[in-house]
């Protein structure tokens, strides 16, 4: 079994200001949040307390993600975060949203696992293109996480179906028609 990185350490000083221990330099809240979307664990320790300010730090990037329209939250699932922090549901509410999370990677993962090139409904015109389609919607989702915290990147080139081909134009009008049905299943279940 691999031994797991060490988190990057962040100290913040009296000043308020944040200095990367392993580049010697200060950092933002904006760097901080790269780190994360690249993958690496951060801890955020007070130099003069040493205390551990972590979740603070989390916390306020994922409000400022918010508050610059990134909603990622909707409004209802806020206010039952709220409400479990005055319930007797708060002792739940973690492993829940861990559990939730976890279930979200693996699902992307076997998702995107169905549609490596060894499945026969790769060579279908657009399907290329469609698996793109999904791992950018993936890493939006999961703030560019892909399985076991490695960050996703999208192929570069896509292969383009000869405008003369029939069935290419036929599979590919199915292959719309299946995605606008996907996109519609999607946003019913934002609401």
């Amino acid at each position: 079994m691999a031994d797991t990185p060490k988190p990057l350490l962040i100290k913040r000083y009296a000043s308020r200001r944040l200095y990367n221990t392993e580049t010697s330099d200060y950092v933002t809240l904006e760097d901080i949040s790269q780190f994360i979307r690249d993958g690496r664990e951060v801890q955020i320790i007070d130099l003069k307390s040493g205390d551990d300010l972590t979740r603070q730090y989390l916390l306020q990037i994922i409000a400022e993600h918010e508050s610059r329209g990134e909603n990622v939250l909707p409004t209802n699932v806020l206010n039952d975060l709220v409400r479990s922090y005055t319930t007797q549901a708060s002792s739940v509410v973690p492993e829940f949203l861990q559990a939730s999370f976890e279930m979200l990677r693996d699902g992307q993962s076997k998702m995107l696992e169905n549609m490596t090139k060894s499945n026969p409904m790769a060579a279908m015109p657009g399907m290329e293109a469609m698996r793109a389609q999904q791992e950018a919607f993936f890493k939006a989702m999961t703030g560019g996480l892909g399985p076991m915290g490695t960050t996703v990147e999208p192929d570069k080139a896509e292969p383009k179906a000869s405008k003369n081909d029939k069935r290419s134009d036929d599979n590919l009008d199915e292959i719309k028609q299946q995605l606008a049905e996907l996109q519609r299943k999607l946003s019913n279940l934002g609401n």
